[in-house]
């Protein structure tokens, strides 16, 4: 299954409005009688300007969709293309100098580096690449993170929740044309995971950002303004305006109502009645 966007432009190389595309994306590992097929001939396409979740069961593919959309892993048949470049056929050091400047990225894991302060982390990428930040976006950044006092602190002087919002202002420091966030509330309790997700939510409104978010959660998902549903490889459905109720009812049905499929045992508890993930204190 194409996402409708993916159906509208399939023939059409102009990239307006896509920040990110792909056609007929195959990625598969191993060989023979053991082959692994992560992802089978996916088309999808990334508009601009908005937050996209990408949601499935685990072994779903989700990962690796965002792996091969963001040149951090190889694919096997298909291309992918961010904005008018396509990435499928660029080399280890071309793909290395777009990721750094085009793309910036968010882990469930901080990546933080515990020497330097929050300042220093958040302009390292430009610091290696030996550019400067644009001060004024960068100050926006950080006014928007609400990371102003936070400046100096090193890594362990922050909260989870802080040296998330850290590993935010990073990716958007450099303005990139796309960030990709790789469950980055995974490590985080549910109030710092909320607040990460309500910046996420600004950069794409007051910063004009494109978000795509690999996530199992779908009280994360629901701050997106598309969800993609993938299921053995395949993009299977897609959800727009998404509420958590709504995401975690079209999982089930993808499951055939099995609640124990691996990916809703986390959120099983929280939304079985309809009630919103409950704060931690």
């Amino acid at each position: 299954m194409s996402t409708p966007a993916a159906e509208h432009a399939r023939d059409h190389a102009s990239a307006d409005g896509i920040a990110a595309r792909a056609r007929g994306l195959t990625k598969a590992y191993g060989s023979g009688e053991t082959t692994v097929l992560a992802l089978d001939s996916v088309d999808v396409d990334i508009a601009r300007g908005r937050f996209t979740a990408v949601m499935g069961p685990s072994g779903s593919g989700k990962s690796t969709l965002m792996h091969c959309l963001a040149g951090l892993d190889s694919v096997s048949a298909g291309q992918v293309w961010l904005g008018d470049t396509e990435i499928t056929g660029l080399k280890d050091r071309e793909l290395t100098r777009l990721r750094r400047d085009r793309i910036g990225f968010m882990f469930q894991s901080f990546n933080l580096i515990p020497t330097l302060n929050a300042a220093e982390n958040i302009t390292l990428p430009m610091d290696i690449a030996g550019k400067k930040p644009d001060e004024k976006w960068l100050d926006q950044v950080i006014d928007t993170l609400g990371l102003r006092d936070r400046l100096k602190h090193r890594p362990s002087q922050l909260s989870g929740g802080q040296q998330q919002r850290v590993a935010c202002a990073r990716a958007l420091a450099s303005r990139p044309e796309l960030i990709f966030a790789d469950e980055p509330t995974g490590n985080l309790d549910s109030r710092a995971g909320l607040e990460v997700l309500a910046f996420l939510r600004e950069a794409v409104d007051s910063l004009g950002q494109t978000v795509v978010m690999v996530t199992h959660d779908p009280g994360a998902a629901a701050h997106s303004d598309l969800v993609v549903f993938l299921g053995d490889g395949k993009i299977v459905d897609e959800m727009e305006h998404p509420t958590a109720e709504a995401v975690l009812e079209r999982m089930r049905l993808f499951a055939g109502g099995n609640t124990q499929t691996p990916g809703f045992d986390v959120v099983r508890d929280q939304f079985d009645e309809g009630a919103a993930p409950a704060e931690e204190d």
